[in-house]
């Protein structure tokens, strides 16, 4: 999961260079649904005014394409709403399936003149990117009302660039979901903690019971960057999350030696850790989750996104909501709820009709339930009910997510490459080297500098 939205990072930075590309990629699919009972007729219109279901217009004869990254059966499900919004409008919808190339392939249509009228592209600094190149129409007055019912203020704010709407998140992850161990639990007399303090005090009463409290995924250096983002978010507050973004503060500020010194409270504890500071930077994502549900468990914990849960449920033979569950990442010092989120997020690209009214489509939670009730989908629309979802976990974390008071991006997936998303340096390897060593502080930050400063290009 982090791997394509990191592939699609280095495209997605390099949007400027892509959109000079000649050629498409290869390895795009395509497919075509048209309404039953109608016929794509190039050229013909429908009536003026003339609406159907749900409000949307009659689009009979008329074609609109959209492009995702999904393939396979994201591609199968998302298949499904757009049959739907084919039904509803008669439109012809066609959807090309870019896999990681998306930035090539959408700077090569734009370069042709071509563009599809709708994309969804998996990272924001794409949108931004595309932005810059007036590649993109403002869908203010095409969602904006719209948004206004179905989503919490802080996902529009997420769509704007500078002070215009440009995007709508259709597709999410919450990424501030800690799961637990519900025997571990039950067992020690913990319950689920609220705040970072309630945390450290259930970790310590688990470590106390003879139970290790964490298991972490340190060799994949995403997950630890995940774990900074949370918390610093939670710390500094989401204004100086988007300057340390940015790099419009330097690494080395007071604000990231707070959120370290949080953290630190438990990579600093080497028996709060499956397998000790040095055995965790040995331990994957996947076990990191599995060794949580291990018979006996190795840990009580593990922190990630809901897509946990898709681990545990194929990987291990625990039950969600029987033997598994999640609390959401806990409140510091009185913070707001706060989630860090991937997503996927629908822009307009044409001037069409066609185009607006599918945008319309996905912003209502109607379209989003058709996914949402085959699994593998979050949506940030509040409107869709929990009740929706497969199970009830994927339900609570989806509500956590769309009713989030502050909501951001996930941190290293907005950096440039060589920092947020490079094995070998720059924010994987020093948050590698903190949890090796999460006393040197000052060390860490100065060496998160200047690679930060290198990458950025400062």
């Amino acid at each position: 999961m982090k791997t394509r939205r990191a592939t699609v990072l280095i495209l997605g930075l390099l949007v400027v260079a892509a959109l000079l590309v000649v050629g498409c990629s290869g390895g795009t699919t395509t497919t075509t649904t048209s309404a039953p009972g109608t016929t794509s007729a190039p050229g013909t219109t429908s009536s003026p005014g003339t609406t159907v279901a749900g409000g949307l217009p009659d689009l009979t004869g008329q074609n609109v394409e959209v492009a995702a990254v999904w393939s396979a059966e994201e591609q199968a499900n998302f298949q499904k709403v757009l049959d739907a919004f084919a039904a509803q409008t008669g439109a012809t919808v066609t959807y090309t399936s870019t896999g990681n190339d998306i930035a090539t392939i959408l700077g090569t249509r734009i370069q042709g003149g071509n563009p599809p009228d709708v994309a969804l592209v998996p990272q924001p600094g794409l949108m931004t990117s595309l932005v810059q190149q007036n590649a993109l129409q403002p869908i203010g007055d095409v969602v904006g009302s719209l948004m206004d019912a179905n989503y919490a203020p802080v996902w529009k704010d997420l769509g704007t660039v500078d002070g215009t709407q440009y995007g709508m998140v259709f597709k999410a992850a919450n990424k501030s979901t800690i799961w637990y161990n519900v025997s571990a639990f039950d067992q020690a007399g913990v319950k689920a903690p609220a705040t970072w303090d309630e945390l450290l005090s259930a970790a310590q009463t688990l470590s106390d019971s003879g139970v290790v409290p964490f298991s972490i995924g340190g060799a994949d250096g995403w997950t630890l960057t995940d774990w900074f983002e949370n918390v610093y978010l939670r710390t500094a507050g989401p204004d100086m999350y988007d300057k340390l973004t940015t790099h419009a503060i330097p690494w080395t500020d007071p604000s990231v030696t707070t959120a370290l010194d949080a953290l630190a409270q438990i990579f600093g504890k080497s028996e709060w850790i499956a397998g000790g500071n040095s055995g965790a930077l040995q331990v994957d994502f996947p076990t990191s989750v599995t060794q949580a549900y291990a018979s006996p468990a190795a840990a009580a914990m593990v922190y990630e996104g809901d897509f946990v849960a898709g681990v545990i449920t194929s990987e291990t033979k625990a039950k969600l909501g029987t033997d598994a569950n999640f609390f959401p990442f806990p409140s510091i010092n009185g913070s707001p709820t706060s989630a860090v989120a991937g997503g996927d997020t629908a822009v307009l690209m044409k001037d069409s009709p066609g185009g607006k009214a599918l945008l319309q489509f996905l912003a209502t939670p109607q379209a989003a339930e058709i996914w949402v009730k085959l699994g593998g989908f979050t949506s940030p629309n509040k409107n869709v009910p929990a009740s929706a979802y497969p199970d009830p976990i994927a339900g609570a974390a989806a509500q956590d997510l769309a009713n989030a008071e502050v909501a951001r991006f996930d941190m290293s997936d907005l950096t440039p490459p060589a920092f947020g998303g490079t094995p070998a340096k720059g924010e994987w390897k020093a948050l590698q080297d903190f949890l090796a060593n999460p006393s040197n502080i000052e060390a860490i930050q100065k060496q998160l500098e200047a690679d930060a400063a290198q990458a950025y290009g400062g």
